[in-house]
């Protein structure tokens, strides 16, 4: 059922559709009106702070602007004749938003056809891939490609230890994806992520060629290095936003099917994302890479010390402390109450969380293959963006191929987790809304698979 823009003018139009969660938790369904918001006012000080990181989101990107296109006229302007070479570093580079907007558009197509197959495929091509750019880095024999090659054969190896560890989880994966991606028809929350992705090419290519002119120029100043500092933090911070503008405007359409049975226009959606929710999904981006790269490396800090509570002089069990904590203050579901009902990012974040804790899911959530599989995709695309690039300027001038392959590398990393951003939603989405109603009684749209598997957990768990 379409929401119109009235929905709510009628009396009798809530009783068209049962609503199976509490009425104080009920989001609203329909759209935004120009001059008013659906959503609740929330606390100054929260308001203050969304306020904050979206004046700092928008001024950063006012000023990368200001520098690449700076950085551009005085390369063409005073960069001399000698130095002009440089400047056919740009199509290698250039050609790495296209090629991983081509990876990612296929990781979307395989996904929504076959998702059992795009899970074992990007568990199994992704070590290939990496394994293959360290190779290419350890050819190119320079210092920074030789420290590149050893990282990318290390994670080659990580890769495929991890895929064969986790391998007993793709049916159960392959399941979840299927139905949170089937209902409601994805059609027009994929042309949502295929504008998207079209707004990262045009981006990622202004990044480019801010990097390459930067490169240009670095005869006439020693900032070069610093120039291209901020434009790759800029990068990143950007392209995680636009991923997360995906996250929240499709888990919110998800949500409200799974929980209320209703269907939301994608475009109602999406404008009520960027004009309400904008701070609180430029605060999730920085947040969520920062704690999720330190629990990696408190996990990997357990494993590593195994029994021993230090290893390497430092508490193995103060660091798993510290992440448990801060996954409160900042985890990928919390951008699911980000959408529905407009909450800062890091009060969703611990609602979500307490409440995967207060009916049983954490372990099923801590485990869920979802996020490794779309991260892999973004490995997938990096490596083949930055092979792509790299040979291209082996043959041109291969001193240069290891900072190229580098920085195309991570456009196609962020190219394809903006394009995998899609069904990441959904199976957020379906978690959520799962967690706050999983009587069967009362919501029909779920059936037995969540409860399936927290019965084989559990078993797993006695048995050990």
């Amino acid at each position: 059922m379409a929401i119109s823009s009235n929905f709510y003018s009628t009396p009798d139009a809530h009783k068209s559709f049962h609503l199976p969660v509490q009425q104080h938790r009920l989001p609203s369904s329909n759209p935004i009106k120009a001059q008013d918001s659906i959503f609740p006012n929330r606390t100054v000080a929260g308001q203050i702070t969304r306020s904050v990181f979206k004046f700092l989101f928008y001024i950063h990107l006012s000023l990368i602007s200001i520098l690449i296109i700076s950085l551009t006229l005085y390369a063409l302007i005073f960069s001399s004749s000698s130095h002009t070479s440089k400047w056919h570093l740009l199509l290698p580079l250039l050609s790495s938003p296209l090629t991983a907007a081509i990876v990612g558009f296929t990781w979307q197509w395989i996904t929504s056809c076959n998702p059992s197959k795009a899970i074992k495929a990007a568990f199994w091509l992704s070590p290939l891939l990496t394994f293959s750019i360290g190779i290419m880095f350890v050819y190119i024999e320079s210092p920074l490609s030789l420290t590149s090659g050893v990282i990318a054969l290390l994670s080659a190896l990580i890769q495929s230890l991890y895929g064969c560890w986790v391998s007993p989880r793709f049916q159960y994966a392959t399941k979840i994806l299927s139905i949170s991606i089937a209902f409601p028809p994805p059609a027009r929350t994929r042309a949502l992520g295929f504008s998207l992705v079209l707004i990262g090419i045009i981006f990622c290519s202004f990044i480019a060629g801010g990097i390459g002119f930067a490169r240009a120029i670095e005869s006439k100043t020693k900032l070069s290095p610093l120039f291209i500092l901020l434009i790759l933090v800029s990068l990143g911070w950007t392209m995680q936003f636009l991923k997360n503008v995906l996250v929240v405007t499709v888990s919110r359409i998800k949500y409200m099917y799974f929980a209320c049975g209703v269907e939301i226009d994608t475009r109602v959606a999406f404008h009520d994302t960027v004009k309400y929710l904008t701070g609180s999904v430029s605060m999730g981006s920085v947040l969520v890479p920062a704690i999720g790269l330190f629990r990696g490396f408190a996990r990997w800090m357990s494993l590593v010390g195994g029994d021993m509570d230090e290893f390497m002089f430092s508490c193995v069990g103060c660091y798993m402390g510290i992440a448990s904590a801060l996954v409160m203050c900042g985890n990928r579901w919390g951008f699911v109450y980000v959408g529905v009902y407009n909450k800062g990012f890091v009060q969703a974040s611990s609602d979500t969380w307490e409440m995967f804790n207060r009916v049983g899911l954490e372990q099923l959530i801590d485990s869920d293959l979802t996020g490794s599989f779309c991260f892999l995709c973004g490995v997938t695309g990096g490596a083949i963006s930055g092979l792509v690039s790299g040979i291209w300027t082996i043959v041109i001038h291969k001193s240069y191929a290891s900072e190229v392959s580098i920085y195309a590398f991570l456009i196609g990393y962020f190219m394809c987790r903006l394009a995998m951003a899609w069904p990441q939603a959904c199976v957020s989405a379906y978690y959520v809304a799962y967690a706050e109603n999983p009587n069967p009684q009362t919501n029909n749209r779920f059936d037995s698979t969540i409860p399936t598997r927290l019965q084989q957990l559990q078993r797993s768990l006695a048995l050990a």
